[in-house]
């Protein structure tokens, strides 16, 4: 066939109603822009891969792998409707593709937001896992599921609204349901959204010792509806997450030292030298354990029975078993200073002072009786 012959063919020639011509620069041009969307989404790629292994920043390897999450399919789609684009259709196609657009561009959306979500939580896991967890927390999973739900329905929603469905009594509807769910199920929900707190939040964590009330003892399980921990007694306690985090915890994972205070009484018949004498002998006890940083030491008060002293010092171990040990040692060092001082602790003691009424030896029997009276009404007693 002569090429005039040939050209004059596929001018003439229709597929579907459209010339051959227009069909084939179409594809010529939905196959440039398949192409050129590969090369841009290489290079862009590239670049970020080379600021992530520079940097090392979290942002870098996250852009990273949301572009390689890039869809080919969609990609495919994407430039047949720019070949499309190029054709002569009628006019309900035209609005048509304008729809395929939109809904191909929020699929793509979707899926790098479904790839950003699960690498955020893969850094959730692996951040626990170095801390000793091995296992995907119940909230953290809870969070993804919860992520990718609220990601599906917006592209859902949007997709919808742009092809021409009318979705406000659609959402009026979901949300006349969700509040009648969420009245019939509000103890669990509110349980999980306490789970999804504390997996935000971070007040403890698996393995941290903390205090609640009058519980104490290490996290074990931090689940969907409640958490469990196992007491210093030895019996696994069950809290409700909504309880639990209505009260004041106390975390002492973050514990690095102890400030602790105590005091104690010695004898009214305690000189004023040794009085005077007793911080530097506090202070000398505490000064020989390196463990210990001295803080004070001071004649606090006079007390009922005793002359009251109080003491700061600081321990620079969080270890309780180790302030026992040193408190045990400083108390034990104070009789042996103060039993070669002649100083003696105080007790609790009682004093009675009866005053005895003059005799009379004139007056009536009632005056008497009421002198008598008098006389007990004066004792008086003095106890701590």
């Amino acid at each position: 066939m002569p090429p005039s012959t040939f050209s004059t063919w596929i001018r003439e020639t229709t597929f579907v109603g459209v010339p051959l011509w227009s069909l084939m620069v179409a594809l010529a041009a939905a196959a440039t822009t398949y192409v050129g969307i590969l090369l841009v989404l290489h290079l862009l790629t590239g670049r970020a891969r080379v600021w992530a292994t520079q940097s090392g920043s979290a942002a870098a390897h996250t852009v990273v792998e949301v572009l390689e999450g890039t869809s080919r399919l969609l990609m495919v789609v994407v430039a047949l409707l720019v070949g499309a684009s190029l054709l002569e259709l009628p006019g309900r196609w035209e609005s048509r593709l304008s729809q395929l657009w939109f809904v191909a561009l929020a699929l793509q959306m979707g899926l790098w937001g479904m790839r950003a979500i699960g690498m955020g939580v893969r850094r959730y896991v692996e951040r626990h896992s170095s801390t000793g967890m091995t296992q995907v927390s119940a909230s953290a999973t809870l969070l993804s599921w919860g992520l990718r739900t609220l990601l599906w329905s917006v592209v859902l929603l949007a997709i919808l609204s742009n092809v021409g469905v009318n979705i406000t009594a659609f959402i009026a509807s979901l949300g006349v349901g969700g509040i009648a769910v969420a009245l019939a199920v509000q103890n669990i929900l509110g349980d999980l959204f306490a789970s999804l707190a504390i997996a935000v939040d971070k007040p403890f964590e698996v393995g941290d010792f903390i205090v609640v009330g009058s519980v104490s003892g290490m996290v074990q399980v931090i689940g969907l509806k409640t958490t469990r921990i196992r007491s210093l007694q030895g019996e696994q306690i069950v809290m409700s997450n909504t309880d639990l985090l209505k009260q004041t915890i106390s975390n002492y994972r973050m514990l690095e030292k102890r400030r602790i205070v105590f005091g104690f009484g010695v004898s009214y018949n305690t000189t004023p030298e040794q009085a005077e004498a007793i911080p530097g002998v506090v202070r000398k006890l505490i000064d020989a354990h390196p463990e210990l940083r001295f803080d004070r030491a001071h004649f606090k008060a006079f007390g009922a029975s005793s002359l009251d002293y109080e003491v700061v010092y600081i321990v620079q171990d969080p270890a309780f078993n180790l302030y026992m040990d040193l408190q045990q040692s400083i108390n034990l060092g104070l009789m042996r200073e103060f039993k070669a001082m002649g100083v003696e602790f105080a007790f609790p003691t009682s004093t009675v002072h009866i005053a005895s009424a003059p005799a009379q030896s004139q007056g009536p029997a009632p005056l008497a009786g009421a002198a008598a009276a008098a006389a007990a009404a004066s004792a008086s007693v003095a106890a701590r």
